[in-house]
């Protein structure tokens, strides 16, 4: 391939010469490419794959019996409130690693050898995407397996994969923060520092771990502002009754919304950068 060829001309975006269809032919190259690399380094997959087991056993064991008494009921009531939450947590923390990896491509060199070949730039960012989704989906299964083991009682199979589907969507439109932040921050560590202190409070400000009736007034207010709880709610509606509604309606809003905002940002710094 000649340098003519492989070196886009000067003053034309890249992806103006690409058509859709080379467009999916390379997002699904790259798609590969970073599964063979998972492949490579099975050490990537530890956070997917024990974040469900530790967390899940942790709270039922340990804050089940206290906090399910509150429900009305025990350690198994507690289960039933507490494994549709974490799959909301779930979709949070997994998108985290979308930045993280991204990051770290730029550090290594690895957007370099991106840069040199005649691809779309939006190809590189939707198949991250699409293996994180694919991570995700991972620690999700794995997350209600051991939720079962543990006592949770799957009665409503269409609301399960309805609430699957409903954490994917959020999950999704989250990834568009963390790319940004990948882009813009120095190193991986910054990326995780500061995906730690958003995470942390709307994690713990929510009604994924605990009903918010007995929180502080200003806190129980955050608490119905605060996406996670909508996700979280309306994923226990879903899986094992309630109303559903009006956190349905509230989760996809957000979704749309931080897409809407995030993504044109992340683009902008991804092209701007590369």
């Amino acid at each position: 391939m000649s340098a003519a060829t492989a070196a886009p001309a000067a003053g034309v975006r890249p992806d103006a010469r690409i058509s859709p269809r080379a467009h999916l032919r390379h997002t699904g190259a790259l798609v590969r490419r970073n599964l063979l690399w998972i492949r490579q380094d099975p050490e990537s997959m530890f956070d997917a794959v024990l974040f469900p087991v530790v967390f899940t056993l942790l709270f039922v064991y340990v804050f089940g019996g206290s906090i399910g008494q509150s429900l009305g009921g025990g350690q198994e009531a507690y289960v039933q409130y507490i494994v549709p939450g974490l799959m909301a947590m779930m979709g949070m923390n997994m998108s985290q690693g979308v930045g993280t990896g991204f990051n770290q491509d730029f550090n290594t060199g690895v957007m370099d050898r991106f840069r040199s070949l005649p691809i779309g730039r939006g190809s590189v960012l939707f198949a991250k995407i699409s293996v994180e989704l694919v991570r995700m989906l991972i620690a999700t299964t794995i997350l209600l397996v051991v939720g079962v083991l543990v006592g949770f009682d799957i009665t409503n199979w269409p609301g399960l994969f309805a609430a699957v589907g409903l954490s994917t969507v959020f999950g999704s439109a989250l990834m568009w923060v963390f790319l940004t932040l990948g882009v813009v921050m120095k190193n991986a560590q910054s990326v995780q520092a500061m995906g730690f202190l958003v995470l942390m409070p709307l994690q713990f400000g929510s009604s994924i771990f605990a009903p918010p009736q007995s929180m502080p007034g200003w806190l129980r207010n955050f608490t119905e502002y605060n996406p996670l709880s909508a996700l979280a709610d309306s994923a226990r509606g879903l899986m094992v009754g309630g109303p559903v509604a009006h956190d349905l309606w509230m989760v996809l809003a957000w979704s749309v919304g931080i897409t809407a905002v995030m993504a044109p940002v992340a683009i902008h710094k991804f092209r701007t950068r590369t």
